[in-house]
């Protein structure tokens, strides 16, 4: 009972501290779209994802209301970093809808020029500028010269983001300095020469709109980070994943500096047990309350607790050993890799290694799938005999409009029968096909109730093979994951020169959840089968259920753009890639991957089969 009551008192008294209106806010998931088309049109990188912003801490006076709610010491401000556009999931500055929803548009036009001002400090100093005002004022200045649209919106807000200033008269020492250096710049005059240059939102009320400084990552959590990774490959507690985006720094674990010994207080003695140390991260139960503790936190201070060589030995023991595990074909392929830091390619960075199931018991597809098979099989073979049109003609039956412009563009003499018609006949296809699909860990997932995603990628990888085989296309077929950028798993399901037999098929029903998706690497791989091939169309489609990821450096706005990089390099090859997903979250990153026009979303997994065949249909025909 007496917990209820604070609760409910918690909830009734923050509420009236808060006394912001609730009628106009603005949800981010109602703008999230707007926001990236915006972000984007600006300048701003494509492979930077948005996320919800977590509190930071902020200034500003305190009303006796507040002081009794404990509230109004942080706010939800956006922050821009290198890969992350971090918002407030719900804004309700203002009364009025609409200067909510302007508010998170121009904070997609401050976030696009971000870069570009940071590096134009960068070249002009020498160093990273530590002058947040100065930056975010040249940033704005930046964002209206790419939107003059937003000029006028953009001094409505800063009209309505003065008038709930506090008063400059009831500030003092460093806060007074600060106020009034914030709103000398929001009505566009000259900044006080004696302004703190350290400033932050921590010394100001929350100021809406800009952007709050990224948090600096030290050098030594970095390389923390991509020598221990995730050794489980998911989170323990489902229940706190959350996409809000925190500050962290890295910190040194001092517990084991001095083991033995032992403080003294005067009041009291402690005894050896009593000063025994206990991880609380890595020894306590799961209470469920870890996202609550988190949001509390300005900072997530992350240490190495010294367990990182035994989370790579407990790891690698997870691994089949190789008596068990698919047997290995040769000593590997070295194949480079994408540093958008850098902007070059690494040379030889990756190794990727050709697997076969070793001992593959035979298959026999049940009857249903054998049904959707014969499905997928007659309607290949309808497409196949289907009438195409000869192009550069001579005569023909319709007018080619193509070739009848070049040739009336065309200098010197004149043909006096121009290849300007086209005609229906008969055509056969020159196509050879290679199928990558994605098995890596998250594929041991359950789809749907009764089948996990490996499940419906095996059965779309066997109706795939029976129907193209039936179409007398060449086509061959690999599975991928990684462990790290040495050990990238190409498991060889069917090759070119295979039939398509009782082997290949047990092969494919060998398949099972292996690790993680570098899938730059396996794309570089099925490129260069490709390249071999003579056909005229070479088609590669990828099946997948998530994005790139991997447990070094190889995750987020990295792992996008290798993979960016890779699809770009199969098209200048003359390659047509095309990436069918069961993700659900795809389209925030895969047009910047493979294009608006490059991939397919798939709503249900039990739906795979049907929009892999149509969208082989339509890139075949």
């Amino acid at each position: 009972m007496e917990e209820w009551v604070g609760v409910q008192w918690h909830r009734i008294i923050t509420r009236a501290a808060d006394g912001k209106a609730r009628t106009g806010a603005v949800q981010l998931a109602d703008m999230q779209r707007s926001i990236g088309l915006l972000f984007r049109a600006g300048g701003g990188a494509p492979a930077v994802r948005m996320a919800p912003a977590n509190t930071v801490r902020v200034g500003g006076r305190r009303n006796w209301l507040q002081r009794v709610a404990g509230s109004a010491t942080h706010a939800h401000l956006g922050q821009w970093q290198e890969d992350v556009l971090a918002l407030p999931p719900s804004i309700a500055v203002f009364e009025e809808s609409r200067l909510n929803r302007a508010l998170y548009l121009w904070l997609a036009a401050l976030a696009a020029q971000m870069q570009t001002v940071r590096d134009q400090a960068t070249q002009s100093q020498g160093q990273n500028s530590s002058d947040w005002l100065a930056e975010q004022i040249a940033a704005s200045q930046a964002a209206l010269q790419a939107f003059p649209g937003l000029q006028a919106s953009y001094a409505t807000l800063c009209a309505a983001q003065l008038a709930q200033r506090p008063a400059i008269k009831q500030l003092r020492g460093r806060a007074a300095l600060a106020e009034q250096a914030v709103q000398q710049a929001l009505r566009g005059q000259p900044l006080p020469a004696n302004r703190p240059l350290d400033l932050s939102p921590a010394d100001i009320a929350p100021l809406w709109l800009w952007l709050s400084p990224a948090p600096v990552h030290s050098e030594g959590g970095r390389k923390a980070k991509e020598q221990q990774g995730d050794a489980s490959g998911a989170p323990k507690n489902f229940s706190a994943n959350d996409k809000r985006r925190r500050a962290a720094k890295a910190i040194r674990d001092e517990r084991n500096d001095a083991p033995f010994m032992m403080m003294f207080r005067a009041e009291s003695f402690m005894s050896w047990t009593e000063f025994t140390k206990v991880n609380r991260a890595d020894d306590d139960e799961d209470d469920g309350k870890q996202l609550a503790a988190a949001n509390n936190m300005d900072e997530l201070a992350i240490a190495a607790d010294g367990q990182s060589s035994a989370s790579r030995v407990k790891f690698d023991l997870d691994l089949p050993s190789a008596a068990h595990d698919d047997l290995p074909l040769g000593e590997g392929i070295k194949y480079p890799e994408w540093d958008y830091k850098m902007g070059q390619l690494r040379p030889n960075h990756c190794n990727v290694q050709i697997y076969i199931a070793r001992d593959a018991p035979p298959y026999r597809p049940p009857p249903a799938l054998r049904l959707i098979a014969r499905r997928m099989r007659r309607r290949l073979e309808a497409l196949r005999a289907h009438q195409g049109w000869l192009r550069g003609q001579s005569d023909g039956d319709e007018i080619d409009m193509d070739a009848w412009l070049r040739h009336q563009i065309a200098q010197g003499p004149r043909d006096s029968a121009p290849p300007i018609y086209m005609r229906r006949a008969k055509t056969e296809r020159s196509l050879a096909t290679l199928l990558l699909a994605d098995l890596s860990l998250s594929t041991d997932a359950y789809a749907t109730e009764e089948a996990r995603v490996i499940d419906v990628i095996r059965d779309a990888l066997h109706v795939f093979g029976e129907a193209l085989s039936a179409s007398g296309d060449p086509f061959a077929m690999l599975g991928f994951s990684s462990v790290r950028r040495n050990k990238v798993r190409l498991h060889h399901l069917k090759g070119f020169a295979e039939e398509w037999s009782a082997t290949t098929m047990a092969r494919v029903n060998a398949i099972k959840p292996g690790y993680y998706t570098r899938m730059g690497a396996a794309i570089r791989h099925a490129t260069a089968q490709l390249e071999e091939r003579v056909e005229n169309q070479r088609l590669l489609l990828i099946l997948t259920d998530g994005k790139p990821n991997d447990l070094d450096v190889y995750e987020g706005r990295y792992g996008l753009e290798d993979t960016r990089q890779a699809v770009r390099e199969a098209r200048a090859a003359g390659l047509t890639p095309f990436c069918v997903t069961i993700d659900v979250e795809g389209h925030d990153y895969l047009p910047h991957l493979f294009g608006s026009q490059g991939y397919a979303l798939v709503h249900r997994p039990q739906d795979l089969v049907h929009r892999l065949a149509a969208a082989y249909a339509g890139l075949t025909r």
